[in-house]
């Protein structure tokens, strides 16, 4: 802007600030706070005339508006060759023409408000009548829904008569012998949504699903921080990622049964061939091999050691993306439960062998005694051995006039003895630790 007022020749003040164009922007936008809180009054206002004054003065600067937003979009197509620009489609076409005879343009008139060449217009013309698949301008049949010209009478009605409504226009149609219901007709009247670009489709890969235990195992890596924490991710006082700082816990979990396979503690991040050797105890202690091991793109995990690892023992290696349900987000879900029901809940230990007790704990805990929310109140052990849920076992029922035959809560379950027993809790703790509770009820009368 600076440039072209000294190329017209109008002497800026001195000292005029740089920052022109921003200035011109925001004071428009303060006009249309201006021009918004002033409306507002003069629409609420007691005398008519100052009221339909403020109408007028939107509507024309609504219109003023729309001119300056055709004017942007048509500078844009306007440089685009028009042996290049998109079509129109049959049904556009033919409003074109419409719109030419209701305003009475000429051929070239209309080539240039439309962007297209007074020849097309001249095609388009001579064509309108024109019948069957070949015709140029040419009306929708759809099966399951009336014909376009319908929604076409309706909008055209509601463009004249902008004061009725749906229920009105249904009315008036019916007299007129197209009887239509008023939801339709308000469905007619709502503007048709945009078609998404056409994307590249690449082929999707096949999801792989537990179908029994080992079918599908997940392993991953995670830290534990220790008593002295992690200090901060920003030098100089950040703290490397190894022991007495933290812990790395490497996990296999079963996808079938979430049950947690293994798991290791290791001072530093582990190499690829300390995985292996922690996947080769695992297996060789449960003397199962899974068919697949989902893992994430770690370079523990793409180095040509673990690969080949897995493909001398027959195993799928697959990579899962963060999120997706089925995917890694079952191991990742295991990692918070660690986090959350047992490093946070202790004092973790700098002595290895006094962590992997804590960690034994919870394993054993995890795996008998706490239930999985994917499978209502079973534990991991009870789905991967196949045995007869707990909590399927009779029950305790403390309502004495409740009949024996009518159901309870899920799982349902039958009445151990008779009804309105009286039950005491009994909680106990896995070898004495208060994060890991094991209830019981006992009968008392």
């Amino acid at each position: 802007m600076l440039s072209s007022a000294k190329h017209l020749g109008v002497l800026l003040p001195k000292g005029w600030a740089r920052h022109v164009r921003s200035a011109v922007v925001h004071a428009i936008s303060m006009s249309n706070v201006v021009f918004t809180v002033t409306r507002g009054h003069a629409e609420n206002h007691f005398n008519a005339r100052v009221r339909i004054q403020a109408e007028n003065d939107r509507l024309r600067r609504e219109v003023s508006l729309l001119n300056e937003e055709l004017r942007i979009k048509d500078a844009r197509m306007e440089r685009i060759p028009p042996q290049r620009r998109p079509h129109y489609p049959p049904m556009e076409r033919l409003a074109i023409l419409e719109l030419r005879a209701a305003r009475g343009w000429s051929l070239a008139q209309t080539a240039r408000r439309l962007l297209v060449t007074p020849l097309t217009v001249t095609s388009w013309t001579k064509r309108l009548d024109d019948e069957g698949a070949a015709g140029l301008i040419q009306l929708r049949e759809p099966v399951n829904r009336f014909p376009e010209f319908v929604r076409y009478v309706v909008r055209e009605l509601k463009v004249h008569c902008p004061s009725l409504g749906s229920r009105r226009i249904a009315r008036l149609f019916a007299r007129a012998g197209l009887h239509l219901g008023a939801t339709t007709v308000r469905r007619m009247l709502q503007p048709a949504p945009k078609r998404a670009p056409v994307a590249f489709r690449r082929s999707t890969p096949r999801i792989v699903t537990a179908k029994r235990p080992n079918h599908v195992w997940h392993a991953d890596l995670t830290t534990v921080p220790t008593s002295l924490g992690y200090g901060t991710s920003w030098l100089p006082f950040a703290l490397p990622l190894r022991w007495p700082f933290c812990w790395w816990i490497a996990v296999a979990v079963d996808h079938f049964s979430r049950r947690i396979m293994g798991a290791a503690i290791f001072k530093s991040e582990p190499s690829a061939s300390d995985l292996t050797s922690f996947l080769g105890r695992v297996c060789g202690r449960r003397r199962c091999w899974p068919a697949h091991l989902i893992t994430d793109h770690g370079t523990q995990f793409t180095a040509d050691t673990f690969r080949l690892w897995c493909r001398r023992r027959g195993i799928r290696q697959r990579f899962g993306a963060v999120g997706k349900y089925g995917s890694i987000a079952v191991i990742e879900r295991f990692i918070r439960s660690v986090k959350n029901e047992c490093t946070r809940a202790i004092l973790v230990p700098f002595s290895t062998a006094v962590f992997e007790r804590e960690i034994h704990h919870y394993v054993l805990w995890f795996n008998e005694n706490r239930p999985h929310e994917r499978f209502g109140a079973r534990t991991p052990d009870e789905i991967y051995f196949g045995r007869m849920p707990a909590a399927r076992k009779p029950r305790y029922e403390p309502r004495s006039c409740w009949p024996r035959r009518s159901p309870c809560a899920k799982p349902h379950a039958l009445i151990r003895g008779r009804p309105g027993a009286v039950v005491e809790l009994r909680v106990g703790y896995r070898a004495g630790r208060k994060h890991l509770p094991l209830v019981t009820l006992k009968r008392v009368a």
